[in-house]
């Protein structure tokens, strides 16, 4: 990853340049005399989104030991009742 250092003002004067380095990998350091007051580097990819049944079975393969009571599992139940449609989460860029 290539790595900018930027004066504060020339990050202010284009900050649509800074970011476009960034979305393509870059690290950039905002400095204020020479100091570094700031790093802007790409965000961590999002975790892929997992079933309930697929967490629930990973905790049983380790051993869990974490019990959910009665009314957790019905307040659980019925928001996923209350909501069929199938989750449909944005993509990032």
């Amino acid at each position: 990853m290539a790595t900018i250092q930027i004066s504060e003002a020339d990050a202010a004067r284009d900050f649509a340049g800074l970011m476009a380095q960034v979305r393509l990998g870059a690290e950039v350091v905002i400095e204020n005399e020479a100091r570094a007051v700031a790093v802007v580097r790409p965000a961590a990819p999002a975790s892929p989104a997992r079933l309930l049944s697929e967490i629930i079975a990973a905790a049983e393969s380790r051993g869990s030991s974490a019990l959910l009571d009665g009314d957790f599992a019905c307040d659980l139940e019925g928001a996923v009742a209350a909501h069929p449609e199938p989750l449909d989460p944005p993509s990032s860029d």
